[in-house]
């Protein structure tokens, strides 16, 4: 799940609307509407310029693929978390919340395959409130048969924290770019 830099620029089929600037941004001259997506598959941050006429809602899935787009004229391309406005970070943990939901065999995995980076740090300790001790349990159990959802982790782990809350944490880290390590985001 790291990315290397010699990977290829990914793509995002789908994103999920964070905010919708009807008049654009309030200091821009062009004053073009404007939206701010949170892409499902890589996490990436996008700005999209909407066709005519269009009114996107925060919360609301669009299509910002190569293909004929229904809702989506262009996209503009990615932002910073910094760029961010007040309502799309309000609206980015109930997005993030929606794609942890939805694809749940993919958090998953990664708690089943995660690796070490070094001698001394593992993925799994990248996640905030994973230490060492957390990590070890993660890994025994995970040994004696891989997990079946996060409810089976916390289930199966001693004292672990939600691990839903965790991938939020992180993917909002990663994004804020608070870590030099990439888990979940292209």
């Amino acid at each position: 799940m790291m990315r290397t830099p010699q990977q290829p620029q990914i793509k995002e089929e789908y994103g999920i609307v964070l905010d919708f600037l009807q008049h654009g941004y309030p200091f821009d001259e062009k004053r073009v509407p404007i939206a701010q997506v949170l892409g499902k598959t890589h996490l990436v941050l996008l700005e999209v310029i909407p066709k005519r006429e269009v009114t996107l809602q925060p919360g609301e899935e669009v299509y910002v693929g190569d293909e004929k787009r229904d809702k989506i004229h262009h996209v503009a391309g990615r932002i910073n978390y910094d760029k961010l406005t007040p309502t799309a970070k309000m609206e980015f943990e109930s997005a993030i919340s929606k794609i942890v939901d939805e694809n749940p065999k993919r958090w998953v995995e990664f708690f089943n395959k995660a690796g070490p980076i070094s001698k001394r740090m593992h993925q799994l300790e990248l996640l905030p409130g994973i230490g060492n001790k957390h990590m070890w349990a993660i890994v025994e159990e995970r040994e004696k048969k891989p997990f079946e959802s996060l409810q089976d982790m916390v289930t199966r782990v001693p004292l672990m924290p939600n691990p839903k809350e965790l991938i939020i944490k992180r993917i909002q880290l990663e994004l804020e770019e608070a870590d030099k390590y990439r888990l979940f985001i292209g």
